[in-house]
């Protein structure tokens, strides 16, 4: 279980501890069986590479829910992620690892909420941010 982050004390530029995933083509199979997404750019690389594509690759949300996983994991089980959001700006290959990496960019409070706004992004093996992103989290008081 998760350490709880206080609003208290979190600062603007606090980072947010790396994740590191590791994806394989089995793991795309089995979240393309659990999200409906069949694409075959995801798991069949015969097409894929009829497509133009060097390789298989990630689905977009699945990319976004290993931001979600920074996001939470950090947060602590009372933190309350109000915002989550990214965009694929490049394509990330199963069998080559991404870290997830994100730093407090805002922290303010709003109608009774202590917020903090966070960028967030992926990036891959070469340092590269193939999924930037952001998200907003309430954050209890001590």
């Amino acid at each position: 279980m998760a350490d709880q982050v206080f609003w208290d004390d979190v600062e603007e530029g606090t980072k947010l501890p790396e994740v590191v995933k590791n994806p394989t083509t089995q793991q795309l199979v089995k979240y393309a069986g659990a999200s409906g997404d069949y694409y075959q750019i995801h798991y069949d690389q015969g097409f894929a590479k009829n497509n133009d594509l060097d390789d298989v690759i990630l689905h977009g949300a699945l990319k976004n829910a290993f931001l979600g996983h920074l996001v939470t994991k950090w947060m602590g089980p009372d933190g309350d992620l109000k915002r989550l959001a990214c965009q694929y700006r490049g394509m990330d290959i199963p069998g080559t690892p991404v870290t997830a990496k994100g730093v407090v960019t805002k922290k303010y409070q709003e109608q009774g909420a202590n917020l903090v706004d966070c960028d967030i992004w992926l990036e891959n093996e070469k340092g590269e941010k193939t999924t930037p992103g952001s998200a907003t989290i309430a954050l209890p008081t001590r």
